[in-house]
């Protein structure tokens, strides 16, 4: 039977983190939305719509490699298949639709699905059962009930159709109505839809610790690199240091090009360095006037923003500033929460410390001070 396939990829991915949405992330070596239409596309579809919010057009564009037609989405699910629906050229027998967050799409779920239709189904989709204990609780987290999971299923995409069902029970549904998934559109519609055999590669993308378990089963392989940094600024007039993104009141001030926050520089050098990235003077150059007094946070966000890009996380990150005063102690935890805010991570993973050098050297006679840290990053090998 010919296929066509609408992919949904307009949400925002906001519980995974990051700057850009979680259909568009790199997993092992490609975008999450890049896996599925890849597989569609092996398996025969004659036509791929990915359904997107309009301001996401370019990245859904990149991230598809022209293998899909770019159609702008609406305010709900339910709007945006009606968008990809009326994007649809062709005249396909039979129309799945997707998730772009469930790159763990086969040639195989997707015979079973098409399969499945030629055998008389009008509508399907994968599911699996619930394996666990099932109880109701309230606001305040005390059980309510126990729930029988007998019968009990989670579903999955795609859900396949065919196409006269699927356009017949869109028809029929009210231009507000707002449904979880296709299932449920044409069930309103009297139509009796069967499930068939799911796919734990199926899950979807929903916290940021899922796309490293995708890798894993995906087969990608992930490493562990470490970078260092290093930094260090003289005193001169001023009445504060900034560090770590942090203000805090001093009899004199850092000379630098920009903020001359050593902590950040030097954590950025740092996950540079992890990245393979070259050092903040080859991205920021201090001949450039355009980085004189700049905010340090711009500097760091792009470093975290290129670890994103290259499908790496920063697991870890280790601060040690070296000076006899100001104190740090007092600002510790300070400069911890405005790390883990521009990096996106939890506070656990945000170690800040200080030493001195017991009067010995230009930190001892506070002449100036240093920064030196460590960024452990996991990246794809």
């Amino acid at each position: 039977m010919k296929f066509a396939a609408i992919i949904v990829a307009g949400g925002r991915g906001e519980r995974v983190g990051g700057e850009i949405p979680k259909q568009y992330k790199p997993l092992a070596g490609k975008p999450v939305i890049g896996w599925s239409v890849e597989a569609l596309r092996a398996a025969g579809a004659a036509e791929i719509v990915a359904v997107c919010a309009p301001e996401h057009a370019d990245l859904c564009r990149n991230a598809t490699a022209g293998l899909a037609k770019i159609v702008d989405g609406g305010p709900t699910r339910t709007a945006s298949v009606r968008a990809g629906l009326a994007a649809l050229e062709g005249d396909p027998e039979v129309i799945l639709i997707h998730d772009a967050a469930r790159p763990g799409l086969d040639g195989e779920l997707i015979g079973a699905l098409v399969g499945a239709l030629e055998s008389g189904a009008a509508a399907v989709a994968p599911a699996l059962a619930v394996p666990d204990t099932l109880r109701r609780a309230d606001a305040a987290g005390r059980i309510i009930e126990d729930v029988a999971r007998d019968g009990l299923m989670r579903i999955q995409t795609p859900q396949a159709f065919r196409a006269d069902v699927l356009r017949a029970a869109y028809g029929a549904l009210s231009v507000d109505a707002s449904m979880t998934d296709d299932i449920a559109v044409v069930r309103a519609n009297g139509v009796e839809a069967k499930l068939i055999p799911g796919d734990a590669k199926l899950m979807k993308i929903t916290y940021p610790e899922d796309i490293a378990m995708l890798e894993r089963m995906l087969g990608g392989e992930r490493v562990i690199c470490v970078g260092n940094g290093v930094d260090a600024h003289r005193f001169g007039d001023g009445e504060f240091v900034t560090l770590c993104g942090v203000r805090i009141p001093h009899a004199k001030g850092l000379v630098g090009h920009s903020d001359a926050d050593a902590g950040w520089h030097a954590l950025v050098d740092a996950i540079l360095g992890a990245l393979g990235e070259g050092d903040i003077g080859a991205h920021f150059p201090p001949s450039d006037p355009q980085w004189k007094g700049a905010d340090s946070e711009r500097f760091l966000r792009h470093a975290a923003k290129l670890a994103e890009s290259a499908g790496a996380r920063i697991v870890h990150v280790d601060v040690t500033l070296l000076c006899e005063r100001p104190k740090i102690g007092p600002h510790r935890e300070a400069m911890r929460v405005r790390t883990a805010q521009v990096l996106g991570i939890p506070l656990s993973r945000v170690s800040v410390k200080a030493t001195t050098t017991e009067r010995m050297g230009f930190l001892g006679r506070e002449e100036g001070l240093a920064a030196q840290v460590t960024a452990t990053v996991e990246r794809p090998a």
